[in-house]
């Protein structure tokens, strides 16, 4: 009996020093890497900021208590602040566009972006904690933030951070 193939390995990706790129292009791809990011961020961030508008407008929210009101005015605030970071690179490029700054562009839009990427996790684990807190209380509303907190971490830092370094070896 044959054996059987072994299955494909995925391509190795090129490290950028062996892209053979100017300055310019990896700004360039850069540019374009982020903004797909921010894509994919900001839909999920303004749906959930509106979720949390419309909130006060629901007759059941006069029923919440006063720490409750005060979660809730925290997260509308983070959820703004997480908003605005998200779109902060486009007025960014609006301004600096076509002026040669697209690196210093690339690498100030990196930095709010990671920032933004806080407050997004701040915002998610809050709005669980926030309707556990209001549906059920108790106990779950502990515990479900903080499940979420650690989903949260794991995917967004601990799988980048050992595949990074698990890429660093080969």
């Amino acid at each position: 009996m044959p054996a059987e193939p072994s299955p494909p390995q995925p391509a190795e990706p090129l490290p950028s020093a062996d892209r053979r790129e100017t300055p310019t292009e990896r700004a360039d791809r850069n540019w374009s890497e982020l903004t797909q990011e921010l894509r994919v961020t900001q839909t999920g961030v303004q749906i959930l900021t509106a979720f949390l508008l419309m909130l006060p407008f629901q007759a059941r929210f006069v029923d919440l208590d006063a720490r409750q009101r005060i979660l809730y005015l925290a997260l509308i605030s983070v959820a703004i602040v997480t908003t605005t970071l998200m779109v902060a690179p486009v007025s960014l490029h609006r301004f600096l566009f076509h002026r040669g700054q697209k690196i210093e562009m690339v690498l100030i839009s990196n930095r709010i972006t990671a920032v933004a990427l806080v407050t997004l996790a701040l915002l998610i684990v809050g709005t669980v904690a926030f309707v556990f807190d209001v549906v059920v209380g108790g106990a779950a509303a502990w515990i479900a933030p903080l499940g979420a907190a650690a989903l949260l971490v794991s995917l967004w830092l601990v799988m980048p951070w050992r595949t990074r370094r698990e890429g660093k070896g080969s």
